[in-house]
C-alpha cells in the first residue's frame, strides 16, 4: 500500500514523541499512547482544540481515513519533512491500541 506524503504526515502525528505530554488512561490505553506522544500538538479527543495550527485533531482525521486504513502505515514507521514530527514507529500492541481509540471517535460509528 503507497502511503501518501499528507497521510504520513497525520500519521506520525498520531504517535509523535512528546514523552511526559498528558495522563496515563489505564482504561483506554491507545488513548494513553495519544496523550503521552501527540496531545502536544493535536487535540485527541472529541471536543478538544489542536495547539499546534498544522495539526487537525483526530477526530477530523478519521472522517478523512478509516482508522483500520492506519495500521500499515503505523506498523511500518512514518517519516515526514516536517520539523515538528519526528520519525516513529509503534510496536503491535500500541497500534491495535490506537486504533481500537481512534474508531471511538469515527462519525456514525456503530
Amino acid at each position: 500500500m503507497r502511503i501518501s506524503a499528507s497521510l504520513r504526515i497525520l500519521c506520525i502525528a498520531m504517535a509523535a514523541a512528546a514523552a511526559g505530554c498528558g495522563e496515563a488512561t489505564p482504561d483506554d490505553p491507545g488513548k494513553a499512547v495519544l496523550e503521552s506522544r501527540c496531545a502536544r500538538c493535536h487535540g485527541i479527543g472529541e471536543t478538544d482544540a489542536s495547539a499546534h495550527a498544522e495539526a487537525p485533531p483526530f477526530r477530523d482525521v478519521v472522517k478523512r481515513y478509516p482508522p483500520e486504513s492506519l495500521a500499515e502505515a503505523l506498523a511500518e514507521g512514518i517519516t515526514t519533512g516536517h520539523p515538528d514530527m519526528p520519525e516513529f514507529v509503534l510496536a503491535p500492541a500500541e497500534i491495535g491500541a490506537v486504533i481500537d481509540y481512534l474508531t471511538t471517535l469515527t462519525p456514525n460509528r456503530s
